[in-house]
């Protein structure tokens, strides 16, 4: 039997944890090896190569870099190229923009050999749109090669509509209103941080910021067609994305009964804070890498009802941890189709239901 092998190309904000993850879990995930390309060989990240390549992930550089990371004392084993063909599962996490150019370049050169490539949020257009939980269907009975994991926000507003909205199959969702309140940057990055809010435009006249737009088209892949829009505001903070939300139904809810469905969903989280700083603190203590593997975290003391229809409150993203887990799940799909779903529950003691 030939060796399961799953690729990662981009060591940042995704790649980094996904790598790990990848390597720590490779036993229960059903994965012989992990490898991952590193585009630059800069000495400042010489510690982070170092250390995801202690957990047993092997090194591919493009060709023409391999000297330069001798230089700084890594020993690459793979080029570029090699490192893609001879892998089951590509996961993409490049920058914006990069996943196509990538795709056109590599991954359509090794169609014939790659059971799948996935891309993240920023490639609207990369492949099949997916979100954990929420169209699992779709990739189940689609032929898809190509699997783009929606953005950690759209996975939030997916998760909160399919839950309180689309609740045992039935649609009772007459609109839902989203404000997504963005952090600015991630702790790890020292660019991009803005001295005060910014706040976003509506691109969409049908759907405002591309946050509904796609979980709207993460929705059709299994037929349904959610009215949903959304706004932007960029603030000053390097913690967490919050989205305040306003679902109004077709029928009458209780407050009780929203908990009830938050709770009852394993990969919604609910808790008692407030404030994104102390949020953050429970998955930097308590994460794998820091990051919190489930869709959203739901504050329950901003949580009403408002004319017994309209569900509002507010909500904290978990950032790369929603995207991460939809990543593993997608690339165990790709390993072992008729398993994946138990395969994942390796990490269920990480999806916490309460924070």
């Amino acid at each position: 039997m030939s060796k399961k092998i799953v690729h990662v190309v981009g060591t940042g904000t995704i790649g980094e944890p996904l790598i790990g993850l990848f390597s720590d879990y490779r036993k229960q995930l059903g994965i012989d090896e992990v490898t991952f390309h590193k585009n630059s060989p800069l000495s400042y990240e010489r510690a982070k190569v170092n250390d995801l390549l202690s957990r047993g992930a092997r090194l591919a550089v493009d060709k023409d870099k391999w000297e330069g990371f001798k230089e700084i004392g890594i020993e690459p084993e793979l080029e570029a190229e090699e490192a893609i063909s001879r892998a089951d599962v590509v996961v993409d996490c490049t920058p914006k923009g990069f996943g196509h150019k990538n795709k056109h370049k590599y991954y359509e050169k090794f169609a014939n050999k790659v059971k799948g490539f996935i891309a993240q949020g920023s490639e609207h257009g990369f492949g099949l749109k997916y979100a954990r939980g929420i169209n699992d269907e779709a990739l189940q009975k689609n032929d898809n090669q190509y699997v783009q994991i929606v953005s950690c926000n759209t996975h939030n507003i997916a998760s909160l509509t399919n839950t309180l909205a689309f609740h045992d199959g039935e649609d009772t969702l007459n609109y839902g209103r989203f404000n997504c309140i963005r952090r600015a940057s991630d702790i790890s990055q020292t660019t991009s941080f803005i001295p005060s809010p910014v706040v976003g435009v509506h691109e969409s006249k049908e759907f405002g910021t591309h946050h509904a737009r796609d979980a709207f088209q993460l929705f059709q892949t299994i037929n349904r067609e959610p009215n949903l829009f959304s706004s932007a505001i960029k603030v000053n903070s390097q913690y967490m994305h919050i989205i305040w939300f306003n679902l109004k139904l077709t029928e009458k809810i209780t407050l009780k009964e929203v908990l009830n469905r938050l709770e009852a969903n394993t990969l919604i989280a609910l808790t008692e804070k407030k404030e994104s700083n102390t949020i953050f603190s429970f998955g930097r203590d308590h994460g794998h890498y820091g990051r919190i593997l489930i869709q959203t975290v739901v504050s329950v003391p901003t949580l009403a009802v408002h004319n017994d229809r309209e569900i509002i409150g507010f909500c904290f993203t978990p950032q790369d941890g929603n995207s991460l887990l939809s990543t593993i799940a997608a690339t165990s799909f790709y390993l072992h189709p008729d398993s994946y779903q138990d395969k994942i529950q390796c990490l269920k003691h990480i999806f916490f239901d309460e924070v």
